[in-house]
């Protein structure tokens, strides 16, 4: 092979081995900036997804506020007293709190902002003595609908601490006179 023809053929290798590197330099940073997105996206989802879990167990523990207020209402119905006895002018007129046992309105208390709902050995969210103390606090306040005596506005209010931020879940309904 001549000379100038070796010379030729190195030239040409040189500058396919500098091609070959800036290519190589090229993959690597778009594979690093895809793993970037990639873990800050799976950060993203994880944090989202475990502070998830104690806003379902908010909504929860408020829709029980409701229904224990309901299920007052309904057992005054059955039986035959007024639907309104002991929930209008109970504690709940400016809060009060309730576990999944308040089966009469004079198991009210009034609200306490530094009692917590535990959970006990049945694994129930309540207010028992010795329950697992847990971050969560429910008041439930009852007003009347103004201009009428058939309706009642109840109000269940959940509120936690998470990672320092005092967050809340409200869900509120009208109880009425359906009898």
């Amino acid at each position: 092979m001549p000379h100038h023809m070796l010379k030729l053929k190195l030239t040409q290798m040189h500058r396919l081995r500098g091609f070959a590197m800036a290519e190589l330099i090229i993959a690597i940073s778009v594979l690093s900036f895809g793993v970037v997105l990639v873990y800050g996206s799976f950060y993203n989802i994880s944090t989202v997804t475990y502070s998830i879990a104690p806003r379902f167990t908010a909504s929860y523990l408020a829709q029980e506020g409701l229904d224990i207020v309901r299920n007052i209402r309904d057992n005054n119905f059955i039986n035959a007293r007024t639907w309104s006895v002991g929930i209008v002018g109970s504690p709940c007129d400016t809060g009060c709190q309730m576990d999944y046992k308040t089966q009469t309105s004079s198991q009210f208390a009034p609200y306490n902002d530094n009692a917590f709902l535990g959970l006990n050995s049945d694994g129930f969210y309540s207010y028992d003595v010795g329950a697992t103390p847990t971050v969560f606090r429910r008041k439930v306040t009852i007003t009347p609908v103004t201009g009428t005596n058939d309706t009642l506005h109840v109000e269940s209010l959940v509120t936690w601490t998470y990672k320092g931020q005092l967050l809340s879940f409200k869900i509120d309904d009208y109880l009425y006179n359906w009898y």
